[in-house]
């Protein structure tokens, strides 16, 4: 059946756009990533008094079974998150560690209507990948970790804060994510959403499969199979 996103229905005034940070705006699995799970596992092996081994399996094991190691760490340890999430987000050289297209600046200026950004991960990082990137001036608002009271995607909590706080209706929206569990959620509350995937297969909770966001513009008002 071929059907298409919602918002191209609505006004530009009307259509609000929700974007994950990371692997969605830019490629953290090059430098961020590796570099964070190093940060988790010094902090496990610090506070825990854990072994390489033992630190690796728990973050991995916390991070399948909750969204985020720190979900695991605060309901299982009584982790303080705001320490944890300073401590495991460092990254002085971001702007050279940052894999991102240029063209990036362009495809959010052809998107039109507000736009946010909805990170599992802490304030302090996200405003400084979306600094060096320069894009954090078009973004309406941005929402974290903090934001969601460390309740992260796919909890609805979430969402349902999200939502409330910019009074968005989720008919208005699309949610643009590499998560498929996030989508997942997303559209149980009525957002469209926006698959960023190298796969060709597509749920079906997913409206839209994008490679990159730079395809975005082009594809999210055509017809899509």
């Amino acid at each position: 059946t071929k059907k298409t996103m919602r918002l191209a229905k609505l006004p530009p005034s009307r259509r609000v756009w929700i974007f994950d940070l990371d692997n969605t705006l830019h490629d953290a699995r090059v430098n961020i990533f590796p570099s964070m799970h190093l940060q988790i596992g010094d902090w496990l092996k610090r506070h825990l008094g854990l072994d390489e081994d033992a630190a690796n399996q728990l973050r991995q094991h916390y991070w399948r079974r909750y969204g985020t190691t720190l979900h695991g760490l605060m309901r299982h340890h009584g982790t303080d998150p705001r320490g944890y999430l300073w401590e495991t987000h460092q990254f002085p050289e971001i702007e050279r560690m940052i894999v991102y297209d240029n063209a990036l600046l362009h495809a959010l200026q052809r998107l039109q209507g507000r736009k946010l950004v909805f990170s599992n991960a802490p304030r302090h990082y996200v405003d400084a990948v979306l600094r060096a990137m320069r894009l954090h001036r078009y973004f309406d608002a941005v929402y974290t970790i903090e934001s969601t009271r460390f309740r992260p995607k796919p909890a609805f909590a979430g969402f349902h804060l999200l939502l409330r706080t910019h009074d968005l209706d989720p008919h208005r929206c699309a949610f643009i994510d590499d998560s498929l569990d996030n989508l997942r959620a997303a559209k149980r509350l009525g957002m469209s959403t926006v698959w960023v995937s190298p796969l060709a297969q597509r749920p079906g909770f997913v409206d839209l499969r994008v490679g990159s966001v730079l395809e975005l513009p082009r594809l999210a008002f055509r017809f899509s199979g």
